[in-house]
């Protein structure tokens, strides 16, 4: 069954019910995968970028491929081994058909395509396709690439992906041969302001669906991830009221016109875990908000990043504990605070 026949199997209201909120968000992906179209979800680190993808595997169901290295269907082989009849058929479950590479600097192009098996080349010949050991383009043939940050791969891998993105065919240099790849890319990028990325060309985009993936619609959403995917510590309270106060706090600086970047959800459930531990070590049963202000510095500081106006005038951890303890008077004096 290719990738398409299931999302479309797995249409519901809820398909991808990992990721709490971002209805629009997912509503999109699913239409591009339906039509077999790449994507990239475009957001801040720590949004629920690469948890999305991941739910979209465990739609995947099992099916059966042969063992060559090319995941080919038995009825339509295309490596020469399944072709010369010398492969078996195996199950693959619905992860194996989801294949991941990790966007860094050092990525190569043998690391998505493939390359030459030194003892294959010589029991076969360097230039035989024999001795060709595939890449993970071929390890996700009917099923799902996932390339998160692909933005932070280095410019020739956008080249070496251009023709398999547009024809699902691989021309393998050395071997004057095509080899086909059927899957369906999903990829995830940082904004382009971060460090350590590369921008994407217009012709390597347009082969893309964009999708927008931004924070939390509300703190009452965002509160419910939080304590869904936050670590709770046994005996210790977190007043939801309190809890609340925090989060607003967070989504406030996600308004800051001082700040270019702000902290994300893996933020505000750091905090909410630290906190936790921190009354923990201070022999209370009940978070206080003096365990949350001993947290911000290492869970925050290096989260936000100040405008040039301020950056060398002061310190992010001076900023946040002015910007904190004036967020707390004004809950102290509107009776928010528990």
């Amino acid at each position: 069954m290719k990738p398409q026949e299931v999302f479309m199997e797995n249409l519901t209201d809820d398909t991808f019910n990992d990721i709490i909120g971002q209805a629009q968000t997912k509503k999109q992906l699913l239409s591009a995968l339906i039509m077999g179209r790449h994507v990239i979800v475009v957001g801040y680190p720590g949004v629920g970028k690469t948890t999305l993808a991941k739910n979209v595997a465990k739609l995947l169901p099992e099916i059966m491929v042969n063992d060559c290295g090319f995941n080919c269907d038995p009825q339509n082989p295309i490596c020469p081994r399944c072709l010369n009849k010398k492969s078996k058929h195996i199950k693959i479950k619905g992860e194996r058909r989801f294949i991941r590479i990790q966007g860094s600097p050092d990525l190569t192009v043998e690391d998505l395509i493939g390359d030459i098996d030194p003892m294959k080349a010589l029991e076969f010949g360097p230039l035989s396709i024999e001795a060709f050991t595939p890449g993970k383009i071929f390890k996700a043939n009917n099923g799902v690439l996932f390339f998160d940050e692909i933005n932070r791969a280095p410019e020739k891998l956008q080249n070496a992906l251009l023709q398999v993105l547009e024809e699902g065919r691989v021309t393998i240099g050395s071997y004057d041969i095509d080899l086909t790849s059927d899957f369906i890319l999903i990829s995830t990028m940082n904004p382009e302001d971060f460090a350590g990325t590369e921008k994407l060309s217009e012709v390597f985009l347009d082969r893309f669906d964009i999708i927008i993936m931004d924070y939390p619609e509300s703190v009452s959403i965002e509160k419910n991830i939080v304590t869904i995917k936050g670590e709770k510590l046994k005996g210790i309270i977190f007043d939801d009221q309190l809890l609340e106060i925090i989060l607003k706090f967070i989504e406030s600086l996600r308004h800051n016109k001082d700040l270019e970047r702000a902290p994300s959800v893996r933020a505000s459930i750091g905090l909410y875990e630290r906190a936790q531990s921190n009354a923990f070590i201070n022999k209370r049963k009940k978070v206080q908000l003096e365990d949350i202000y001993e947290s911000m510095e290492s869970v925050l500081a290096h989260r936000i990043k100040l405008k040039a106006s301020l950056r060398y005038t002061i310190k992010p951890e001076e900023y946040l504990a002015q910007q904190f303890k004036r967020y707390i008077e004004e809950s102290e004096k509107s009776g928010d605070l528990p």
